[in-house]
């Protein structure tokens, strides 16, 4: 039941009841802003999920090259331990996102919506990074030596594609997402030397294990392409506008 509001009466002749509501009007005022700060501390909070699962998903990267190498059983568990925290990560930002959105102004709502959208790349990065690991450890076979070191050449570029990434977040830095557009193409030239290798007929007859080194190569290179992804957020996020959407040059007249 609600409390009757105390009369005017009794504020004057009785000042101890008077005392009490200025003492309780002051409490709710500190009630208030504390709730507020706790509010902007969780809003905060959300760029700080952010941050983190671009470290995770690095970490995931870094480990495909003992995984390739030496058939390591800790970098098989550290990425899939990894790609399960990224999915916790995307779920906690997903559901929380919409109700911190709507207590912000517009520049913050850009920085929560690209804090959304960076977690689910870096999700795909991680359950793409554990296609690798799963078809590493699968394999009887030895794989060609060739192939272990265009692999890890991609994965190695993939990991430092993340940090950059991750230090341009950190430092607003337009640079970074600069150089990460740039080194796409040098994933994407591996990956299809790796295809050209593997799609001949020679290639075929003699490695009837190529499709799963392909589809490896195809894992690294999608994991690059939403890096790129990364890549273009931060440009927006900086800029206040997309890559994705440049505006069309006239045709001329």
């Amino acid at each position: 039941m609600s409390r009757k509001a105390t009369t005017s009466r009794t504020a004057i002749e009785d000042p101890i009841a008077s005392d009490t509501a200025a003492t309780k009007a002051v409490q709710t005022q500190d009630a208030g802003k504390k709730a507020a700060k706790k509010s902007a501390g969780s809003l905060d909070d959300l760029a700080r999920t952010a941050l983190k699962a671009l470290l995770i998903a690095r970490d995931a990267a870094s480990n495909v090259p003992d995984l390739l190498t030496h058939s390591s059983r800790m970098a098989f568990l550290a990425i899939k331990e990894c790609e399960q925290e990224l999915d916790v990560i995307e779920r906690y930002i997903d559901e929380r996102l919409p109700a911190a959105i709507t207590r912000v102004n517009e520049a913050r709502a850009r920085q929560l919506l690209t804090s959304l959208k960076c977690t689910t790349d870096l999700e795909r990065i991680g359950d793409l990074m554990m296609s690798v690991a799963m078809r590493v450890q699968s394999r009887t076979a030895k794989m060609g030596a060739s192939d272990v070191r265009q692999l890890v050449e991609m994965s190695a570029i993939l990991r430092e594609m993340l940090d950059l990434v991750y230090r341009g977040f950190v430092d607003l830095d337009l640079e970074c997402a600069r150089k990460v557009l740039q080194m796409d193409k040098d994933i994407d030239r591996v990956c299809h030397a790796m295809f050209q290798k593997h799609l001949t007929e020679h290639a075929t007859q003699s490695n009837p294990s190529s499709f799963d080194v392909l589809l490896m190569a195809q894992a690294l290179e999608r994991a690059g392409d939403h890096t790129t992804n990364l890549a273009e957020d931060l440009y927006s996020l900086i800029e206040g506008r997309s890559l994705r959407h440049a505006p069309k040059k006239r045709a001329a007249t």
